[in-house]
Protein backbone atom coordinates (compact mmCIF):
# COMPACT_ATOMS: atom_id res chain seq x y z
CA UNK A 1 0.00 0.00 0.00
CA UNK A 2 1.40 3.59 -0.62
CA UNK A 3 1.90 6.18 2.56
CA UNK A 4 -0.34 8.57 3.32
CA UNK A 5 -0.07 11.74 4.44
CA UNK A 6 -1.56 12.86 7.74
CA UNK A 7 -4.72 15.05 6.79
CA UNK A 8 -5.03 18.12 8.95
CA UNK A 9 -7.67 17.89 11.77
CA UNK A 10 -10.96 19.81 11.51
CA UNK A 11 -9.92 22.22 14.23
CA UNK A 12 -6.69 22.97 12.43
CA UNK A 13 -8.47 23.60 9.20
CA UNK A 14 -10.43 26.55 11.52
CA UNK A 15 -7.79 27.73 12.83
CA UNK A 16 -5.75 28.48 9.48
CA UNK A 17 -8.47 29.92 8.17
CA UNK A 18 -8.65 32.40 11.36
CA UNK A 19 -5.32 33.50 11.41
CA UNK A 20 -3.59 32.89 7.61
CA UNK A 21 0.08 32.64 7.10
CA UNK A 22 0.46 31.50 10.86
CA UNK A 23 2.75 28.02 11.60
CA UNK A 24 -0.16 26.28 13.69
CA UNK A 25 1.24 23.09 14.74
CA UNK A 26 -0.70 19.58 13.72
CA UNK A 27 -1.45 16.76 15.62
CA UNK A 28 0.38 13.44 14.05
CA UNK A 29 -2.41 10.63 13.80
CA UNK A 30 -0.74 8.00 16.05
CA UNK A 31 1.58 10.22 18.64
CA UNK A 32 0.43 10.02 22.06
CA UNK A 33 -0.09 13.62 23.90
CA UNK A 34 1.23 13.68 27.33
CA UNK A 35 -0.40 15.67 29.68
CA UNK A 36 0.74 17.23 33.34
CA UNK A 37 4.77 16.88 32.12
CA UNK A 38 6.64 19.26 34.64
CA UNK A 39 8.30 21.63 33.41
CA UNK A 40 12.59 21.68 33.79
CA UNK A 41 12.13 24.44 37.17
CA UNK A 42 10.43 22.06 38.96
CA UNK A 43 12.52 19.39 37.85
CA UNK A 44 15.30 20.97 39.63
CA UNK A 45 13.59 22.38 42.42
CA UNK A 46 12.79 18.43 43.26
CA UNK A 47 16.51 18.02 42.58
CA UNK A 48 17.66 20.78 45.47
CA UNK A 49 15.33 19.40 48.15
CA UNK A 50 16.50 15.94 47.84
CA UNK A 51 19.97 17.14 48.32
CA UNK A 52 19.19 18.75 51.72
CA UNK A 53 17.83 15.35 52.52
CA UNK A 54 20.60 14.05 52.08
CA UNK A 55 22.80 16.45 53.94
CA UNK A 56 20.99 16.53 57.14
CA UNK A 57 20.44 12.67 57.12
CA UNK A 58 24.54 12.38 56.53
CA UNK A 59 24.60 15.23 59.81
CA UNK A 60 22.17 12.79 61.79
CA UNK A 61 24.48 9.60 60.82
CA UNK A 62 27.32 11.88 61.99
CA UNK A 63 25.77 12.68 65.40
CA UNK A 64 24.80 9.39 66.64
CA UNK A 65 28.57 7.76 65.31
CA UNK A 66 29.92 10.03 67.97
CA UNK A 67 27.90 9.78 70.67
CA UNK A 68 26.86 5.87 70.19
CA UNK A 69 29.53 4.21 67.99
CA UNK A 70 32.78 5.42 69.81
CA UNK A 71 31.52 5.09 73.27
CA UNK A 72 30.39 1.45 72.85
CA UNK A 73 33.88 0.95 70.24
CA UNK A 74 35.69 2.27 73.82
CA UNK A 75 33.74 -0.08 75.71
CA UNK A 76 34.66 -2.71 73.72
CA UNK A 77 38.43 -2.00 73.54
CA UNK A 78 38.83 -1.81 77.73
CA UNK A 79 36.62 -5.47 77.68
CA UNK A 80 33.46 -4.00 79.31
CA UNK A 81 30.07 -2.76 77.95
CA UNK A 82 27.90 -1.56 80.97
CA UNK A 83 23.86 -1.28 79.47
CA UNK A 84 21.54 0.45 81.90
CA UNK A 85 22.42 2.35 85.40
CA UNK A 86 25.15 0.23 86.65
CA UNK A 87 24.66 -1.67 89.63
CA UNK A 88 26.94 0.57 93.22
CA UNK A 89 30.26 -0.84 94.37
CA UNK A 90 29.12 -1.85 97.82
CA UNK A 91 32.80 -1.46 98.80
CA UNK A 92 32.35 2.33 98.18
CA UNK A 93 30.69 4.55 100.53
CA UNK A 94 27.07 6.64 100.04
CA UNK A 95 27.15 9.88 98.69
CA UNK A 96 25.48 10.91 102.06
CA UNK A 97 28.67 9.19 104.32
CA UNK A 98 30.94 10.59 101.87
CA UNK A 99 30.39 14.40 102.54
CA UNK A 100 29.29 14.27 106.25
CA UNK A 101 33.14 12.66 106.30
CA UNK A 102 34.57 15.44 104.16
CA UNK A 103 36.35 17.81 107.33
CA UNK A 104 35.01 21.43 107.63
CA UNK A 105 38.04 22.97 105.83
CA UNK A 106 37.44 20.94 102.06
CA UNK A 107 33.57 21.51 102.46
CA UNK A 108 32.34 23.15 99.37
CA UNK A 109 32.17 27.39 99.02
CA UNK A 110 29.16 29.02 101.75
CA UNK A 111 26.80 29.49 98.89
CA UNK A 112 26.39 25.51 98.52
CA UNK A 113 26.31 24.29 101.63
CA UNK A 114 23.60 25.20 104.91
CA UNK A 115 22.97 28.40 106.78
CA UNK A 116 24.54 26.17 110.14
CA UNK A 117 27.16 24.49 107.85
CA UNK A 118 28.35 28.26 106.49
CA UNK A 119 28.22 29.22 109.92
CA UNK A 120 30.74 26.99 110.92
CA UNK A 121 32.99 27.39 108.14
CA UNK A 122 32.89 31.22 108.72
CA UNK A 123 34.31 30.46 112.26
CA UNK A 124 36.76 28.15 111.59
CA UNK A 125 38.25 30.64 108.96
CA UNK A 126 38.35 33.24 111.52
CA UNK A 127 40.22 30.94 113.59
CA UNK A 128 42.81 29.85 110.97
CA UNK A 129 43.43 33.61 110.27
CA UNK A 130 43.60 34.48 114.13
CA UNK A 131 46.55 31.19 113.94
CA UNK A 132 48.53 32.67 111.10
CA UNK A 133 47.88 36.33 112.24
CA UNK A 134 50.75 37.14 114.78
CA UNK A 135 50.16 40.03 117.65
CA UNK A 136 53.52 40.99 117.47
CA UNK A 137 54.51 40.58 113.18
CA UNK A 138 58.20 39.31 112.56
CA UNK A 139 58.51 37.93 116.59
CA UNK A 140 59.12 34.18 116.25
CA UNK A 141 57.63 33.29 120.13
CA UNK A 142 59.54 30.41 120.04
CA UNK A 143 63.40 32.22 120.08
CA UNK A 144 65.46 32.10 122.66
CA UNK A 145 67.72 34.99 122.80
CA UNK A 146 71.01 33.67 124.22
CA UNK A 147 73.67 34.99 126.82
CA UNK A 148 73.84 35.38 130.23
CA UNK A 149 71.35 37.78 132.05
CA UNK A 150 71.63 41.54 130.99
CA UNK A 151 73.82 40.14 128.44
CA UNK A 152 71.73 38.60 126.19
CA UNK A 153 71.59 39.05 122.53
CA UNK A 154 69.19 42.34 121.55
CA UNK A 155 68.94 40.80 117.94
CA UNK A 156 67.02 38.15 119.47
CA UNK A 157 65.00 40.44 121.40
CA UNK A 158 61.70 41.33 119.96
CA UNK A 159 60.80 44.88 119.95
CA UNK A 160 57.24 45.93 121.48
CA UNK A 161 54.41 48.48 119.68
CA UNK A 162 55.87 51.21 121.31
CA UNK A 163 59.16 50.92 118.88
CA UNK A 164 61.74 50.72 121.75
CA UNK A 165 61.15 48.20 124.56
CA UNK A 166 62.30 45.02 124.12
CA UNK A 167 61.29 41.50 125.44
CA UNK A 168 61.95 38.36 125.36
CA UNK A 169 60.54 36.44 121.97
CA UNK A 170 58.17 34.42 124.01
CA UNK A 171 57.25 37.07 126.63
CA UNK A 172 56.71 39.70 123.66
CA UNK A 173 53.91 37.53 122.04
CA UNK A 174 52.19 36.81 125.13
CA UNK A 175 52.50 40.31 126.07
CA UNK A 176 51.44 41.74 122.92
CA UNK A 177 48.06 39.29 122.89
CA UNK A 178 47.00 40.62 126.30
CA UNK A 179 47.88 44.51 124.52
CA UNK A 180 45.16 43.27 121.92
CA UNK A 181 42.27 42.48 124.52
CA UNK A 182 43.64 45.84 126.09
CA UNK A 183 43.14 47.40 123.39
CA UNK A 184 39.48 45.92 122.25
CA UNK A 185 38.59 46.99 126.01
CA UNK A 186 39.78 50.58 126.28
CA UNK A 187 40.79 51.42 122.78
CA UNK A 188 44.69 52.10 123.58
CA UNK A 189 47.57 50.11 123.89
CA UNK A 190 48.48 49.06 127.47
CA UNK A 191 50.91 51.87 128.85
CA UNK A 192 54.91 50.26 129.46
CA UNK A 193 57.79 51.85 130.90
CA UNK A 194 60.67 49.33 131.21
CA UNK A 195 61.24 45.81 129.65
CA UNK A 196 64.28 44.72 129.26
CA UNK A 197 67.28 45.59 131.13
CA UNK A 198 71.31 45.34 130.43
CA UNK A 199 73.42 44.33 133.35
CA UNK A 200 74.75 48.52 132.64
CA UNK A 201 70.99 49.55 132.95
CA UNK A 202 69.89 47.29 136.06
CA UNK A 203 72.95 48.55 138.20
CA UNK A 204 72.15 52.13 137.37
CA UNK A 205 68.88 51.55 138.18
CA UNK A 206 70.10 49.59 142.10
CA UNK A 207 71.88 53.12 142.61
CA UNK A 208 69.19 55.24 141.82
CA UNK A 209 66.62 52.75 144.14
CA UNK A 210 68.92 51.07 146.54
CA UNK A 211 67.22 48.24 148.37
CA UNK A 212 63.97 48.59 146.22
CA UNK A 213 65.88 46.94 142.81
CA UNK A 214 67.38 43.22 142.55
CA UNK A 215 71.00 42.97 142.62
CA UNK A 216 72.29 43.41 139.18
CA UNK A 217 72.53 39.91 137.19
CA UNK A 218 69.25 38.91 139.09
CA UNK A 219 66.71 40.93 138.14
CA UNK A 220 64.35 39.58 135.92
CA UNK A 221 64.68 41.99 133.53
CA UNK A 222 67.94 41.06 133.18
CA UNK A 223 66.04 37.94 131.01
CA UNK A 224 63.70 39.74 129.11
CA UNK A 225 60.95 38.55 131.38
CA UNK A 226 59.31 41.07 133.04
CA UNK A 227 57.64 44.46 132.95
CA UNK A 228 57.06 47.86 134.33
CA UNK A 229 53.29 49.06 133.52
CA UNK A 230 52.99 52.95 133.81
CA UNK A 231 50.77 54.00 136.31
CA UNK A 232 47.47 55.02 134.39
CA UNK A 233 47.17 50.72 134.11
CA UNK A 234 47.65 50.39 138.43
CA UNK A 235 44.36 52.19 139.35
CA UNK A 236 40.38 52.24 138.41
CA UNK A 237 39.28 49.87 135.96
CA UNK A 238 42.29 49.35 134.16
CA UNK A 239 43.92 48.00 136.97
CA UNK A 240 41.53 45.64 138.23
CA UNK A 241 40.71 44.35 134.29
CA UNK A 242 44.84 43.71 134.45
CA UNK A 243 44.46 41.45 137.56
CA UNK A 244 41.42 39.61 135.97
CA UNK A 245 43.06 38.96 132.52
CA UNK A 246 46.85 39.38 133.14
CA UNK A 247 47.00 35.82 133.95
CA UNK A 248 45.07 34.57 131.25
CA UNK A 249 47.80 35.85 129.17
CA UNK A 250 50.80 33.96 131.14
CA UNK A 251 51.20 37.48 133.16
CA UNK A 252 51.19 37.94 136.75
CA UNK A 253 52.39 39.77 139.75
CA UNK A 254 55.18 38.15 141.61
CA UNK A 255 54.47 37.18 145.36
CA UNK A 256 57.01 39.21 146.67
CA UNK A 257 55.76 42.29 144.75
CA UNK A 258 51.94 42.04 145.80
CA UNK A 259 50.32 43.88 148.43
CA UNK A 260 51.52 42.10 152.00
CA UNK A 261 53.95 40.41 149.92
CA UNK A 262 57.43 39.68 151.14
CA UNK A 263 59.26 42.16 149.09
CA UNK A 264 58.02 45.82 148.68
CA UNK A 265 54.63 46.56 147.22
CA UNK A 266 55.11 47.39 143.29
CA UNK A 267 51.58 47.35 141.60
CA UNK A 268 53.50 48.26 137.85
CA UNK A 269 55.86 44.96 137.74
CA UNK A 270 54.66 42.42 136.48
CA UNK A 271 56.82 38.66 134.94
CA UNK A 272 56.05 36.22 132.31
CA UNK A 273 55.69 33.12 135.10
CA UNK A 274 56.36 30.55 132.54
CA UNK A 275 59.10 32.18 131.26
CA UNK A 276 60.49 32.58 134.58
CA UNK A 277 59.60 29.36 135.99
CA UNK A 278 61.63 27.97 133.15
CA UNK A 279 64.47 30.27 133.37
CA UNK A 280 64.94 33.24 135.00
CA UNK A 281 65.15 34.14 138.92
CA UNK A 282 61.72 32.54 140.70
CA UNK A 283 61.08 33.61 144.11
CA UNK A 284 57.72 31.62 144.22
Amino acid sequence: MGSHRAEPTTRARRDRRSHPGADVPVPVAGTPVTEGLRPPVAVEAQRRRSTRVLGRGGVLAALVAVTVVVPISQGLADGEIVAGVPEPDPSLPSTVTALTAIPLSDLPPTPLVSADGASRLRALAEVSRDAERSALPGCDGSVRAAGENGLLATKDLCTLWDGRTQMRADAAVALAELNEAHVARFGTDLCVVSGYRTLAQQRSVKAQKGGLAATPGKSNHGWGLAMDFCSIETSGARWTWLNDNGPTFGWEQPNWAVRGGSGPYEPWHWEYTKGVKADGEFYG
